[in-house]
Order: structure tokens, then C-alpha cells, then sequence
């Protein structure tokens, strides 16, 4: 089981917390689920779930300790919080992508995107600071302000 004495993202879910685990962990190499809550029968419902439903989800991503909630509808995720991926290339840009907008997920600006669940990603390369702070970080700027989905590419001859 996870050591949750860490720091552990809890992500709210409404009924599909374990979906979402089982998603995120196939994407992530060094991931996996740790370890699965049902709800107790307790007599009363516990944040809307029945008796033996999903309740939460130990899992971690590259070793990251994360705890998915199956909490109700009552919170949602929005753009204020997301989750960064720093990739090495583009192949590695595509995967997590292509995945995490996989079956219903949608793209937004700027290497942003929505997974199917409401989650926020930002999928960058791992050179962007260095691109933002180098000498031509104007132009990476201009070009990266018209992507979506990055194209490292185009990035990195903006940048030169």
C-alpha cells in the first residue's frame, strides 16, 4: 500500500476514481495501484456510494504517491490546479497527449488539455524553461502562444 504520510495529491472524483487510476497508470511508466477502498457497510451512504462501491484509490504515477476520492458531484476540477508532465521529446509529448485525451478528453492552449475525467494537464518539454529564458525567448514565446499540443520541433526553431 502507499505510504500516504507523504505528500499525496487527492483527486475528487464522482464515481470514477478507479477509472481514472486505471487510465493514468498505464500512461506512466513506474505506476501502478496500490490499493483499492470500498465503502464499509456502515447502514448509510458515504458521499453518495452504496455499500462495497469505490470509495478511494491508492495509486502512483512515476512514483508519485496520488489518492483518487470518489467524493460526489459536489467539486469538480478546474484549470486552477493541474498536473505537469515534462517530456523528453516528442514521441514522449505524443504518448501523454494522445492518451490523456483519449475518449473524451479536450484539447486547450499552450500544451494545456482536459482529461476525460475534468482533470487539467500541461504535457511540455523538459527544455522549456531554458527556451523561455534564453535568448530567443520572444520568438518560442510567440510560437508556443499558437499551439496546443506542442510541437517541440517548431518550438526549438523558434527558439534559435
Amino acid at each position: 500500500m502507499a505510504d500516504l504520510r507523504l505528500l499525496t495529491p487527492c483527486l475528487w472524483f464522482d464515481g470514477l476514481a478507479l477509472d481514472a487510476a486505471e487510465l493514468y497508470t498505464s500512461l506512466f511508466p513506474d505506476s501502478g495501484i496500490d490499493h483499492v477502498v470500498r465503502t464499509p457497510g456502515t447502514g448509510q451512504e458515504v458521499h453518495g456510494r452504496e455499500e462495497g462501491s469505490v470509495l478511494t484509490v491508492a495509486f502512483h504515477l512515476a512514483d508519485q504517491p496520488m489518492l483518487g476520492l470518489n467524493g460526489g458531484p459536489h467539486f469538480t476540477f478546474d484549470e486552477a490546479v493541474s498536473l505537469v508532465v515534462t517530456c523528453a521529446d516528442q514521441a514522449e509529448i505524443d504518448h501523454y497527449w494522445d492518451g490523456l485525451i483519449a475518449g473524451g478528453g479536450r484539447p486547450s492552449d499552450c500544451g494545456w488539455l482536459k482529461d476525460r475525467f475534468g482533470l487539467s494537464w500541461q504535457i511540455v518539454p523538459d527544455t522549456m524553461g531554458e527556451m523561455m529564458a534564453g535568448p530567443g525567448a520572444g520568438r518560442a514565446m510567440d510560437a508556443f502562444l499558437t499551439m496546443q499540443k506542442i510541437d517541440l520541433a517548431a518550438l526549438e526553431a523558434a527558439a534559435a
